[in-house]
């Protein structure tokens, strides 16, 4: 069952089973992280101007701008599948023309052309025409990759991605799953779980337990998908609120909540490239129903206003990045913000995470008020 918040556009609540808990992850990803070059769990900075502007006790942003020396999360996933999809321990799974093909809408297509350059394999990244950045583009090329324009949506350009590698024999690596399409977008949330594994030992060095809220910028869930996967598993403390945040311009977890099934969306042009996708992935789809607190639909103008504040504060976040700032302010602040406080269990003392999942240099944030849809 879902409500939504009248006294906030853009919000839904989910009301959720709070005793609903998921086996654990496996910690086979962080080990394997571990052992890569450049590994080194990326900064937890603590924020006490916004945690003074949100009335909260800590805020604490996961800056992921120098995740494996990409400027995003994605690498996380990426590096797993493709290790995973490849069979790289022992090379079993053939020979090394074998191609490796995603279709994105920024930082996970480069970051798959990364580890298959680093594999040894050439890469065919598939992008929508519109909605890209092309600095977003120039850095797919600069892997090795060839990139394929393709006139469609973002869901329709991974449909393109998907026929491509069926008749050439090439390895989709895609960070959305759909029904017969679920194993690699498994190992995706795999490697994106090493992410919130990081945060539990940062605060615990920190004294602190786990956090209040976590804010997690969302486009088909995956990430998502390890968040809930780790703050509802059998082993981690309850307590933790989890609350998406999409663009106005592509919020398809709210509708799919309130229809009780995934459903897909029209998406328009948003600054939040990486976000704009119009069908929650078949493999989050559980834990969005049963583990999700909140999903917030958040402005262009308002993310640009958050990316240029943790600019101010040292933390240079993209536009993506950025939304869990926007997020949170439209879940703790303004009119009926009492009401969605106490529903996700936030009080002055609580500790609150912004997911920053990419930097500026993956996606450039426009001018302070500029909007481009």
């Amino acid at each position: 069952m879902t409500t939504t918040d009248l006294t906030a556009p853009g919000w839904m609540a989910n009301q959720r089973d709070t005793a609903w808990t998921c086996p654990e992850q496996s910690g086979e990803a962080l080990e394997f992280h571990r052992g890569l070059d450049g590994y080194a769990p990326t900064s937890l900075i603590e924020l006490p101007e916004l945690a003074d502007e949100l009335g909260v006790g800590t805020v604490l942003a996961k800056d992921e701008s120098t995740r494996l020396g990409l400027p995003a999360f994605k690498a996380l996933g990426a590096s797993w599948a493709v290790r995973r999809a490849l069979g790289i321990a022992g090379d079993e799974a053939g020979a090394a023309a074998t191609e490796v093909i995603t279709a994105t809408d920024g930082n996970h297509g480069r970051a798959v052309a990364h580890f298959a350059r680093l594999a040894g394999r050439a890469a065919r990244i598939f992008v929508p025409v519109s909605g890209i950045h092309p600095s977003a583009v120039e850095a797919i090329r600069s892997e090795g990759a060839d990139v394929v324009e393709h006139s469609g949506n973002y869901d329709e350009t991974v449909a393109a991605a998907a026929r491509f590698a069926s008749d050439t024999g090439g390895v989709l690596v895609q960070d959305t799953a759909w029904d017969g399409y679920e194993e690699v977008p498994g190992w995706i949330v795999e490697g994106y779980s090493t992410l919130f594994r990081e945060i539990d030992a940062q605060l615990a060095d920190r004294g602190l337990r786990g956090p209040d809220l976590v804010l997690v910028p969302t486009g088909v869930g995956s990430l998502l998908q390890a968040a809930l996967a780790h703050y509802r598993s059998d082993s981690v403390p309850r307590g933790t609120a989890v609350v998406s945040v999409e663009p106005e311009a592509a919020a398809c977890m709210a509708p799919s909540l309130a229809a009780g099934h995934p459903v897909t969306v029209e998406t328009g042009e948003t600054i939040m490239s990486g976000l704009n996708c119009g069908t929650p992935s078949s493999l989050a789809w559980p834990f969005v129903r049963d583990g999700l607190d909140a999903v917030a639909a958040v402005s262009e103008r308002d993310t640009i206003a958050a990316a240029h504040r943790l600019a101010e504060l040292g933390v240079a976040a993209g536009p993506c990045g950025a939304a869990s700032l926007a997020g949170a302010r439209l879940a703790l602040t303004g009119d009926g913000a009492q009401s969605r406080r106490t529903d996700l269990g936030v009080g002055p003392q609580s500790t609150v995470v912004l997911t920053v999942t990419e930097g500026s240099d993956a996606n450039p944030v426009p001018a302070s008020g500029s909007v481009t849809a």
